[in-house]
């Protein structure tokens, strides 16, 4: 009876390891930023969630490779999920470009309405088809910037100041459209370049996360700050659909709990550490300004209505923007 019984627990301890997995996370900030301490917070909650079922390991600063050899590991579940914005999908389902689209949105809950949207679904799914990766959840729910900024080596006090202005725009075609129209001229560099770019005057702004602004110290060199709102950003935590699909229901449902608790938190923690960092800038000579951006909006929107005119705007887009407008939240 006794050999009988020793067997059974063995039993029972075999499966329950057998049953337990880990999962590595995949991010490009440090432990000890806010983000990267958002990360923290996930991968503890999902190990409370679960009884210990799933743990997520992560690895900061790229430790695993750059962004290519993270999304062919991401593909073949070597990495479950990787924390970044959702510029990397665009290679399979270009019209995700469009969720960064600049000047269309009244708020932060207009686009997150947007984000959830059976067009951005869509889009999503089209993306998922072909690299068999998803968003965890709500894609708008992890807040990243937490609202973007000018930052100029001159005055930006409207859209006046900005015709003829020398930016620093991402290889991106559509922000790069967008600030054209707007009268600026537009370069492309890297973000590693910017600082001694503006320092030697080849440059003369940058738009940027507000968060982000004094960790890369763009303010020594570029001391006005203009609040844009340009567009509203997110850490898409993109996972493995095959990895997600093989979650039993209980760890499934501690996962996606740590992670919505993890959305909700960093709305307060970046606000913290944005208002703590304005702060500290000014201090050191910043001067912020928040910019009446409606002349900004008006003619974006004149382009994006040219551009739907000549069919280069994905479908439903501009009809989707209308509909979340203002749509009472579920």
């Amino acid at each position: 009876m006794l050999a009988a019984t020793l067997a059974a627990l063995s039993a029972v301890a075999l499966t329950t390891v057998a049953h337990a997995e880990t999962w590595r996370m995949a991010t490009k900030m440090p432990v000890d930023s806010p983000e990267g301490q958002l990360f923290q917070a996930f991968a503890d909650k999902v190990d409370q969630y679960t009884d210990g079922e799933l743990t997520i390991q992560v690895f900061p600063n790229e430790q695993l490779g750059k962004e290519d050899a993270i999304l062919e590991q991401l593909q073949s579940g070597v990495v479950t999920i990787y924390a970044e914005g959702f510029n990397f999908l665009k290679r399979w389902e270009p019209d995700l470009a469009w969720v960064v689209a600049p000047f269309a949105f009244d708020d932060y809950d207009h686009w997150s309405r947007f984000m959830n949207s059976e067009l951005v679904d869509g889009w999503f799914e089209h993306a998922a088809e072909k690299s068999g990766i998803v968003p965890l959840g709500d894609p708008s729910a992890i807040v990243r910037g937490p609202y973007r900024v000018l930052v100029s080596n001159k005055p930006v006090a409207g859209l006046q100041d900005v015709d003829g202005l020398k930016m620093r725009m991402p290889a991106n075609q559509l922000l790069m459209k967008v600030w054209d129209n707007l009268g600026a001229q537009v370069m492309t560099l890297p973000w590693t370049e910017v600082y001694q770019s503006i320092s030697k005057d080849i440059v003369q702004a940058v738009t940027s996360p507000v968060a982000m602004v004094e960790s890369m110290r763009f303010n020594e060199v570029a001391p006005y700050m203009a609040r844009t709102n340009e567009y509203y950003q997110s850490i898409g935590f993109m996972t493995n659909r095959a990895a997600l699909d093989a979650l039993d229901d209980d760890t499934r449902a501690g996962l996606m709990r740590g992670y919505r608790e993890t959305g909700e938190e960093s709305h307060d923690a970046l606000a913290k550490v944005t208002q703590a960092s304005l702060e500290r800038m000014q201090q050191h000579g910043l001067t912020y300004t928040e910019l009446d951006t409606q002349p900004f909006i008006e003619r974006t929107q004149q382009l994006y209505r040219q551009m739907d005119t000549a069919g280069d705007l994905p479908e439903g887009f501009l009809q989707t923007v209308k509909d979340t407008r203002g749509a009472a939240e579920s």
